[in-house]
This record gives structure tokens, C-alpha cells and sequence, in this order.
């Protein structure tokens, strides 16, 4: 049960990165969240809709574990090290938040399936 709720922050947590990378990333709220320029924001939508798009395909596979129950754990292994994997790649090369937002959930999440 604590697992499943966790697994599913992660999902939602990836849904709101995409809305974030895809619908808002040349908006004032999307410099916000990315500490963005505007001139920059505005080169680099396409990439981070791009971005947005596999870090959706993260929120499926962890919606589809979910949808499947007990016959799901192992898609739910997998798309969370995909996860904590993208969130120690990110916190390397852009910045230490995102070990916080992507990394740090998803290890919890992995740490509680284990113990289930």
C-alpha cells in the first residue's frame, strides 16, 4: 500500500515535469521552475518538450505497473531505477534539486516495493 502510494507521487511528480517541460517551459512559470531567461527558454522549447516527452514515457511505465497490481512489480522496479537514474544524471550535470525532486522519491519508492 505505502509502496503504491509512493510509486504513484513518482508518476505524478514525472506528469507535472512534462506539463512543466512541454506547455510551460516558455512561460513565466517555466523560467521560474528551470531558472530559464526568456531568450533561452524560447531556443531551447523544442529540446525540452522533447525532454518533457520522455520523462512522460517514465509516468506511463510507472501508471502501468500501478494499473497492474502485484503482476506490475517488476515494471515498477524498472521504471524507478530509470527514474533515480535520470535524477543522479541530472543532479550531476545540471543541478542538486533535482536529486531531491526525482532521486530521493524514487529510491523511497524502490525501498518500500522492497519491503512489501
Amino acid at each position: 500500500m505505502i509502496a503504491d502510494v509512493l510509486v504513484g507521487l513518482v508518476a505524478l511528480i514525472h506528469l507535472y515535469i512534462v506539463y512543466l517541460e512541454m506547455v510551460l517551459w516558455d512561460t513565466p512559470r517555466g523560467h521560474k521552475a528551470f531558472k530559464l531567461t526568456p531568450e533561452f527558454a524560447s531556443a531551447s522549447k523544442v529540446l525540452a518538450a522533447n525532454q518533457g516527452l520522455y520523462n512522460g514515457f517514465l509516468a506511463a511505465g510507472l501508471i502501468w505497473g500501478l494499473y497492474l497490481g502485484e503482476a506490475g512489480f517488476q515494471i515498477k522496479i524498472f521504471f524507478l531505477v530509470c527514474v533515480a537514474i535520470a535524477g543522479l544524471y541530472g543532479a550531476a550535470t545540471v543541478g542538486r534539486k533535482i536529486l531531491f525532486i526525482q532521486t530521493v522519491p524514487a529510491v523511497l519508492a524502490l525501498i518500500a516495493l522492497a519491503l512489501s
